[in-house]
């Protein structure tokens, strides 16, 4: 969502760095553009005005003119700004729930903007933290909008309100009140029903049912990609109801971020989740710290972590550990990693969590590395025999013309794959060596804490490496310097990772 926000200021940024000195011309130049890079991904005026003003009061001072690296201190002036202008420096927002369950949540917003959706992921992430929920659809003039809530709630483990064929909104939450109390519920979502236009029906409606449910959350579901439109709905809203947090859905469509960064300051309401996807799974709590390095293109490794964490087959991981740590690597386990990539997002949803891969767009398009490729090398593999997959030296012309035929790709393609495979088993093999002490050093890299199926390499530490320690592994794998920390720097983070960083640690 925020692609086109952060190519611009990457840009903006890019040109300031190598100048030793930066006068007050260039930092007005600079805020020029970071203005205009604001409004044209559609954040309201008067939010841009109000970062634009902070953001010079900051700059002016002496300690950036006469900095050492002042374009590293404008880059973290504007990221102090986009995280003040996302909700501020503090833990994210969680739910507000009860001291006496039921916790009763209500789902509000326009028709078309995913709330029904939101509400069975929302069930998902409680279920999964151990929690008892009952799901109830109050919406009475959608077609089948009741049915699809209870299907949702079938897929998240949470349970629904039966259907009674024509009570009135208000009587089913009232039902459901009974209900989630008589049956030891500790959540109750409430899904109101919307219109395709704010009108006074549906705003009394929810008002009422507010009224009758005293929810301990009532969050607004907005559609991220209507923009501004996002943020006068949300406006309007928040006159009628008591609300407490917002929703965005769809932030991975290509819309241009400007209501994410407004709503909080529009509204004065958090931003608590971000639905990323349209898989029952795919909402993201809300971090304004997170959101806004990946604007400056910091990239987001603990959430990278966190998703690989939620995905990983413990079991499977540390097995294929061990292979590895003995030098095996055959095609089945490249296969198993293909797969993995593609639960956790596949390669698109990936490469948004990594830090300065925005500037590498051109480079990965052209080396065509994207979700296909995945699929195609996946297809491969798939056409080989259990003993091919296993070894795969015994693969000749014939059978790799088989092979091609079956994936629906060409010979060269196959060939391709198994040189990736090759080049990626010798290196296994080589930091195998001497009881594998290139899986040992690799492991205490990046910290041993959490499920992180290196560990079972060995290892521990907890902090990341330091730059010497990342020249003296890349000596063993390819020469000093060939490893660098990614990412632009901020001013004590390097490479965009702050000291003492560990993804595995919570």
């Amino acid at each position: 969502m925020f692609d086109a926000l952060t190519d611009r200021l990457s840009g903006v940024f890019d040109r300031l760095s190598g100048r030793g000195v930066l006068s007050d011309k260039d930092i007005d130049e600079v805020l020029r553009e970071v203005r205009v890079a604001l409004l044209e991904a559609d954040v309201a005026l008067p939010v841009v005005r109000d970062f634009i003003a902070k953001a010079k009061e900051r700059a002016s001072g002496e300690a950036v003119i006469r900095s050492v690296r002042p374009a590293d201190q404008i880059v973290k002036i504007t990221y102090d700004g986009l995280v003040e202008m996302l909700g501020g420096e503090g833990e994210p927002e969680g739910l507000n729930l009860s001291l006496n369950p039921p916790s009763v949540i209500l789902m509000a917003g326009l028709q078309g903007s995913g709330k029904t959706t939101t509400a069975g992921k929302l069930a998902l992430r409680l279920v999964k933290e151990r929690k008892k929920v009952l799901l109830a659809s109050l919406d009475t003039r959608r077609p089948a909008a009741m049915e699809q809530l209870a299907m949702l709630a079938t897929q998240a483990g949470a349970e629904s309100l039966p259907i009674v064929a024509g009570q009135a909104a208000p009587d089913i939450a009232r039902r459901a009140m009974t209900a989630a109390r008589l049956q030891g519920f500790d959540i109750l979502i409430l899904d109101t029903a919307g219109r395709t236009t704010l009108d006074e029906a549906m705003m009394s409606e929810a008002s009422e049912i507010a009224r009758i449910a005293t929810p301990s959350e009532t969050l607004l579901v907005a559609d991220s990609l209507t923009g501004q439109d996002a943020v006068r709905t949300a406006r309007a809203f928040h006159e009628r109801l008591p609300l407490t947090g917002l929703v965005l859905t769809r932030a991975d469509g290509d819309g241009r971020g400007g209501a994410a960064l407004s709503m909080r300051a529009v509204t004065g309401l958090p931003i608590k989740f971000l639905g990323v996807s349209e898989k029952i799974d795919g909402l993201d709590a809300f971090d304004a710290r997170r959101v806004a390095g990946r604007i400056l293109g910091q990239g987001d490794v603990v959430a990278l972590v966190e998703k690989a964490t939620q995905d990983l087959d413990v079991a499977n991981a540390e097995a294929m550990a061990r292979k590895l740590a003995k030098g095996q690597f055959d095609l089945e386990m490249m296969a198993d990693q293909l797969a993995q990539m593609k639960r956790m997002g596949g390669m698109d949803g990936l490469m948004g969590f990594l830090p300065g891969v925005q500037k590498m767009k051109k480079q990965i398009a052209e080396a065509n590395v994207s979700d296909k490729m995945l699929d195609r090398q996946a297809a491969i593999i798939s056409s080989m025999t259990k003993a091919e997959r296993k070894k795969p030296d015994v693969l000749q012309a014939s059978r790799k013309r088989r092979i091609a035929a079956g994936a629906g790709v060409d010979v060269a393609e196959v060939n391709r794959l198994l040189k990736q495979h090759r080049q990626m088993a010798d290196a296994f093999k080589a930091m195998s060596k001497g009881g594998g002490k290139g899986f040992a050093q690799m492991a205490q890299m990046f910290g041993g804490g959490g499920a992180n199926p290196l560990k079972a390499m060995g290892g521990g530490k907890t902090s990341m490496p330091s730059q010497q320690e990342i020249d003296d592994m890349a000596a063993k794998l390819g020469g000093p310097g060939s490893l660098k920390l990614p990412g632009p720097r901020l001013p004590g983070m390097g490479g965009g990772l702050p000291p003492g960083f560990n993804p595995f640690k919570k």
